[in-house]
């Protein structure tokens, strides 16, 4: 061990930086209190901070940082989505995400690897081809492709899937990417933190003050503050906010398991998903085989793990790579999917003035956490909703102005 490393690694005088503070309480009053420091929360923190100076802001997590869905998903980052929308929505993500390395100074492994959406019938073809043609015309990159560029892709792979549900197609979107889940949460964490932002960790929101339908406060398990601005990042724990300000949603929360095998030798560059199969895996830089598959389908506020679908999953991963049987699972683990009717989110203002909603993100939620971050910032700083984010305002389930989002959301992650 060199020398040096030695001097600094046990020197007093040269502690390594904290990457967040730990505030002594909570102050008397906020310019705004966040719920929820996953990705969405801490993100919308930053932009704040960073874009419009408003750093009097106060994330309480009942947690831990990145403790539910941030922490618990497959990092998967694309903008390949049905709907215009959709598309314009998370290739703006995409855009942010390519520079955040670089706003936090911190290596996030952000990895393009071409994400592959595959077809098993007919049906699905016309799909793919469908949202190929309205990815072209937003300007964003991807294809139909045939079996054949599949397996030239992904040599491994069966195109027969076993014989059952052989590949007759598929998707291709090469912006497709993965990266560190967790440390964008941190990233984004730091950089608010350095802005002055407090982050309460291990600090439950018990009920949310509201006046002549107005925002005055929040009760916490940590004391009370007062507040004209909250904003509820809690992804699965959305209708117990709500309920905080008598605010009724059409959310159902369900539980999403995913899982990671031993390390391999790189076999896999890229995103394999199957809706057909409920099945999407990537590789990671350590080697393990990164999987998951559809929500569970039943509404439970559960984060457990089961057999059945450790189950399931392996043997559709079979049907895909069959020489993967011997492979160990190393671990299995499940977050809440709050999900919408039509698989798109639920983002602005609320009838609750200075109540602002982040919600409704299912199973595609960690793709969206910069472009998310950044809307909700400017609808809070300015009490107004950014063109980008207009179609998932609350209020379209009561238009009837639904987006339709689930031929490209669903198992695709």
């Amino acid at each position: 061990m060199p020398y040096r490393l030695i001097k600094y690694g046990l020197s007093s005088k040269h502690p390594d930086k904290r990457m967040f503070r730990e505030p002594s309480g909570l102050k008397e009053s906020y310019e705004a209190v966040i719920i929820g420091a996953g990705g969405h929360g801490l993100a919308a923190a930053y932009y704040l901070a960073r874009d419009y100076g408003i750093t009097d802001v106060a994330v309480l997590e009942k947690g831990y940082i990145g403790a539910g869905g941030t922490g618990r998903n497959t990092a998967i980052i694309r903008s390949n989505y049905l709907t215009p929308e959709g598309v314009r929505f998370y290739d703006e993500s995409i855009r942010l995400f390519k520079d955040l390395s670089n706003d936090f100074d911190l290596n996030l492994f952000y990895s393009e690897r071409g994400h592959f959406t595959l077809a098993h019938s007919d049906s699905s073809i016309r799909t793919m081809r469908w949202r190929a043609e309205v990815n072209k015309h937003m300007g964003v990159d991807s294809e139909y492709v045939e079996p054949e560029d599949v397996k030239a892709a992904c040599p491994p792979i069966d195109l027969t899937c076993g014989g059952d549900a052989p590949i007759m197609g598929a998707l291709y979107h090469p912006p497709g990417a993965i990266a560190r889940h967790d440390a964008v949460a941190w990233g984004y964490g730091a950089g608010a933190d350095e802005r002055g932002v407090e982050i309460h960790q291990g600090t439950e929101v018990t009920g949310i003050d509201v006046k002549s339908d107005r925002v005055v406060g929040v009760r916490t398990n940590k004391g009370y503050v007062k507040t004209e601005k909250v904003l509820s990042a809690v992804a699965g724990w959305t209708p117990s906010i709500a309920d905080m300000v008598g605010l009724r949603t059409p959310l159902t929360v369900r539980p999403l398991q995913a899982c990671v095998t031993e390390p391999l030798k790189p076999f896999l560059d890229k995103i394999m998903v199957s809706g057909s199969l409920h099945v999407y895996v990537s590789q990671s830089s350590r080697g393990e085989l990164v999987m998951g598959g559809s929500t569970d389908p039943y509404e439970l506020n559960s984060m457990r793990s089961t057999l059945e679908f450790a189950e399931g999953l392996s043997g559709h991963m079979l049907d895909l790579f069959p020489f993967l049987s011997n492979v160990k699972i190393l671990r299995v683990w499940a977050g809440l999917c709050d999900m919408t009717p039509d698989f798109a989110p639920i983002m602005g203002r609320t009838p609750v003035d200075g109540f602002y909603i982040d919600a409704g993100w299912g199973t595609w939620g960690f793709k969206a956490t910069p472009v998310s971050g950044k809307t909700m910032a400017q609808t809070v700083a300015t009490d107004k909703e950014p063109e980008l984010i207009d179609a998932f305002r609350l209020s379209r389930f009561e238009d009837l102005e639904l987006t339709g989002e689930k031929g490209a959301a669903s198992v695709g992650h």
